[in-house]
């Protein structure tokens, strides 16, 4: 029996997590018994942390985690992977506007990889956010040698032993497809859904994903130029 886990980041989601939670129990009871919901709340300034801890208290298939400070996305889904225990990973965002039954989307595709990231086939927030999303993914993918077209996508689904590999810095969320491949992993994109905020507003915006972005893009051309590679000899009584 194969267990899941969600990852999720919340920063000031208050409107959006029982819903959330909802969505997310109702789409992986379908197929899985064992499953768990990670909520990692990222220095929230509104009522999530106590509704976070209200959920939490009333069922045990969520575990909440609360940073000391808002520390940004990659420090979420990095805390996510740590305490997941799930043979499947999930990360999504927990402001809905991907959908959970999507899940079901990418999971057949785990038979042949080890990583299957999501890729918005529509962008619903704004002509503003589709271009920066397209010219991004375009720069990153110019300087990193990747093709991975929506890097930014929340739903992303791994193996265990894809997650448990990862060593992230600050700003390493937008590479998690061509980080794993740099560790010899698989990964396919797959087109999901996507919408528009209900509620909430985004927490980023058009220049800081642009630029911050184009900096990492660096380092992480960096680390795949200085990757170790190397063989051992056929043959011998090495053991």
């Amino acid at each position: 029996m194969q267990r899941i886990s969600v990852i999720a980041p919340v920063y000031n989601e208050e409107e959006n997590i029982s819903r959330f939670i909802k969505k997310v129990e109702d789409a992986v009871r379908k197929e899985f018994i064992s499953y768990e919901i990670i909520l990692i709340n990222d220095g929230s300034t509104d009522k999530s942390r106590e509704i976070l801890d209200q959920e939490a208290s009333q069922n045990g298939h969520i575990k909440v985690y609360h940073f000391t400070k808002n520390n940004g996305q990659t420090a979420a889904l990095a805390a996510g992977f740590e305490k997941c225990s799930g043979d499947i990973v999930v990360t999504m965002d927990s402001d809905l506007q991907t959908d959970p039954e999507d899940i079901y989307t990418l999971l057949p595709y785990l038979e042949n990889y080890d990583m299957v990231n999501g890729r918005r086939a529509s962008r619903e927030d704004g002509i503003k956010k589709k271009i920066s999303s397209l010219v991004g993914n375009g720069v990153r993918n110019l300087i990193t040698g990747d093709n991975i077209q929506d890097t930014g996508c929340p739903l992303k689904l791994f193996k265990k032993e894809v997650a448990k590999s990862y060593v992230l810095f600050e700003g390493m969320h937008r590479f998690l497809p061509t980080l794993a491949r740099l560790r010899g992993f698989k990964v396919v994109e797959v087109p999901v859904r996507h919408y528009d905020r209900e509620f909430g507003v985004s927490k980023y915006g058009v220049w800081n994903r642009l630029f911050k972005g184009l900096k990492d893009a660096f380092a992480v051309r960096w680390m795949k130029n200085r990757i170790l590679k190397y063989e051992f000899e056929t043959g011998g009584n090495q053991k």
